[in-house]
């Protein structure tokens, strides 16, 4: 079972856990001397995959463009909160996308809506 919609949620779901992954590491190394933060996109990729239909899309973790402060780390620690709630507010909403897409395959394959 798939099509391009389950494959565009499971790919935002992937996405939306290497996102959060990095954040915990950014936060992890908030006092961490010299430590550079790291951003993840996926949703450009995302929307240009889903926009050209060939399916392939990829995650890209880039360093942080903030600037650094006296000890050189440059991890902003209301940024990482604030990215950690969005990360955990969007990955709730797809898989409860997900959960009402099963149920529509299992409703239309005979089973109960």
């Amino acid at each position: 079972m798939g099509g391009p919609v389950l494959q565009a949620l499971q790919f935002a779901l992937d996405g939306l856990t290497l996102q959060q992954q990095v954040q915990a590491n950014n936060i992890a190394n908030l006092n961490t001397p010299n430590f550079t933060a790291s951003r993840v996109d996926f949703a450009t990729s995302l929307t240009q995959a889903l926009k050209e239909g060939n399916g392939t899309a990829t995650a890209a973790v880039t360093p942080s463009q903030l600037a650094a402060s006296t000890n050189g780390n440059n991890v902003s620690i209301s940024q990482e909160l604030v990215g950690a709630e969005q990360s955990a507010t969007w990955y709730q909403a797809v898989t409860t996308e997900i959960n009402d897409q099963y149920h529509l395959v299992r409703g239309s394959a005979g089973g109960s809506f």
